[in-house]
């Protein structure tokens, strides 16, 4: 069995004296979609923040392909492999779609052509070739979510950290967007998502964990975790559908 991609070991976040997260561990083989839920309030956007070096764990260890990066910036982090895209999306409104990626090329391919070579395949990759000339203030919100990840897939990640990327998008697009994430899995990418539409989780991931009240209380096959008293509870009654 291989080595797990990610290994989050008893990460502590806190914040004064809350604890956003606490003492929260999972691993993700490589390779794999796991998808991280909970209610309102879990610790999910602080646990991301966390892995991806927005934030520093007030305890705890993380490890991406055996090396510790705990408390390691973002830049260096996105150097090393790891990709993530942002619940609110916020692309550089006065350039088009194709030099919004072609900036996040230069991270791999410093000289213009090759950015520019390299966006392109990105671009067709997340359907957005056709727009590439449009300014990205003209695309609509769905068009703003590929190209948000189309901005982390330009960094070329083993591992890519997706914040909510179908959360408003109506059921063609949702369903355009998973079938965006099963063709990165099978390129190789092993994607952590956040998402708060259990359709998605549950036909997408191979594993799911989940948070409450910065707990895990539980982690497993999607149809087991569904099924768990605990998590049940959690949402308040009835399975996760």
């Amino acid at each position: 069995m291989s080595e797990p991609i990610l290994r989050v070991e008893s990460v502590t976040k806190t914040f004064g004296g809350l604890h956003a997260v606490q003492d929260v561990s999972f691993e993700m083989a490589r390779g794999s979609i796991v998808g991280l839920i909970g209610p309102n309030g879990a610790g999910k956007t602080t646990l991301f923040n966390v892995i991806s070096g927005f934030y520093k764990p007030s305890k705890g260890r993380i490890a991406f392909q055996q090396s510790d990066i705990s408390g390691f910036a973002p830049y260096r982090l996105a150097h090393l492999g790891i990709g993530r895209t942002f619940q609110i999306v916020k692309p550089f409104v006065g350039l088009t779609v194709l030099e919004n990626v072609m900036i996040a090329s230069l991270c791999r391919y410093p000289k213009k052509k090759q950015a520019e070579s390299h966006a392109w395949n990105i671009l067709e990759l997340t359907g957005l070739a056709d727009r590439a000339r449009l300014p990205a203030s003209g695309l609509t919100l769905a068009g703003r979510k590929r190209l948000e990840v189309g901005k982390a897939l330009a960094l070329e990640p083993t591992l890519l950290l997706l914040d909510e990327v179908v959360a408003g998008l109506n059921p063609t697009e949702a369903d355009q967007t998973i079938s965006l994430i099963r063709k990165l899995r099978d390129r190789g990418i092993s994607i952590l998502i956040v998402e708060h539409i259990m359709r998605v989780i549950m036909n997408i991931s191979d594993e799911v964990v989940v948070l409450n009240f910065g707990q895990k209380i539980a982690q497993g096959r999607p149809e087991a975790v569904a099924k768990d008293p605990a998590v049940v509870e959690a949402y308040l009654g009835g399975e996760l559908r």
